[in-house]
């Protein structure tokens, strides 16, 4: 039986916010659908030139209060990065606190705005250990 991947859904309290996060780690709002009767918005973001492999963004309009509070029940979502160093130094220089540092110039993990975890691998072979990561303790949960 052939499968065919479509998309990752999370739903998220505040749209702007999440968002903003999103764009951040590179993606681009790639297809949009509001539902006026069922008071809802669907927002399809994906890396530039990967349409393939998106994440939905759900956004309830009268809000969602039934929202868990750690989003970590659903797993994480996972990015390849050019270079982790300055990913996680532009997330940090607009306010998202790096959960686990890039330590090892690999992996790193953060959270959205909606508390879903986000891991962050280097692209090809780790990059050489440098400050202030090296030092940097992990802050909450990832």
């Amino acid at each position: 039986m052939p499968l065919t991947y479509l998309h990752t859904m999370v739903r998220v309290k505040d749209l702007d916010a999440s968002m903003a996060f999103y764009k951040l780690l590179g993606l681009e709002e790639t297809r949009r659908m509001d539902s006026e009767k069922g008071r809802f918005s669907l927002i399809f973001m994906a890396p530039p030139g990967q349409t393939d492999c998106p994440i939905e963004l759900t956004y309830n309009w009268d809000g969602d209060e039934g929202l868990p509070s750690d989003g970590r029940h659903f797993g994480h979502l996972a990015y390849r990065v050019d270079n982790i160093y300055e990913t996680c130094q532009l997330l940090m220089d607009n306010g998202v606190t790096i959960n686990r540092p890039p330590r090892d110039g690999h992996m790193a993990f953060v959270r959205s705005p909606d508390n879903i975890s986000i891991e962050l691998l280097q692209e090809g072979d780790d990059l050489p250990p440098a400050e202030p990561w090296t030092s940097m303790e992990n802050t909450g949960s990832w």
